[in-house]
């Protein structure tokens, strides 16, 4: 890339924090914020936080649903395909069967999110995968409910934020103030 059409690409670049930023951000940070007591990893509530925001509640539902749904589908249909793979593999390792597997769990996985929720099939996959290729034989089952857990941690938590700090409220919020503002100074002059 020349120069020219680095200084040309660098000023059309369009920075703005607005109020889902804000949301966002805190949505994830309280997520973190709620785990440390615990000493439990907050990586998939941040997430699931992340993923549940949207612009306003109606997007916060949708996406959000996406990402618990998914997890939730993905996590127990997951549990229960490796379940069956380890009566034959004791072990986990990567053997021709868990390909068989992956095929059929996607298969019901597509089937299950078209008549649970549609959205489901792409957060729902990314589980399936993990606990099949990536999860320890011990901890399969553990893995998938601490997930589904944190993610519904998550999406509970953006959805309250999106409904506390709505446009609509923020709003109110703000011309209430402005109005006991100028009330305060009618009274004071």
């Amino acid at each position: 890339m020349s120069r020219k059409n680095r200084k040309s690409c660098i000023q059309n670049v369009n920075l703005h924090v607005g109020m889902r930023n804000i949301k966002t951000a805190f949505a994830a940070t309280l997520c973190a914020l709620l785990y440390l007591p615990f000493s439990r990893n907050p990586t998939f509530a941040c997430i699931g936080a992340v993923f549940g925001m949207g612009s306003d509640m109606e997007n916060s539902q949708l996406h959000g649903g996406n990402r618990l749904f998914g997890t939730a589908i993905g996590g127990f249909l997951g549990m229960a395909l490796f379940r069956f793979y380890i009566i034959f593999y004791p072990d986990g390792g990567t053997h021709p069967l868990i390909l068989g597997l992956l095929f059929i769990g996607v298969v019901i996985l597509i089937l299950i999110s078209q008549n649970v929720w549609p959205g489901a099939v792409q957060p729902g996959s990314v589980v399936l995968c993990i606990l099949l290729f990536n999860t320890p034989v011990e901890t399969y089952v553990s893995y998938s409910l601490n997930r589904i857990l944190d993610t519904g941690v998550g999406v509970v938590i953006a959805l309250a934020i999106n409904y506390v700090m709505s446009k609509e409220r923020i709003e109110g919020w703000c011309a209430s103030y402005q109005a006991n503002k100028e009330k305060r100074i009618k009274e004071n002059t």
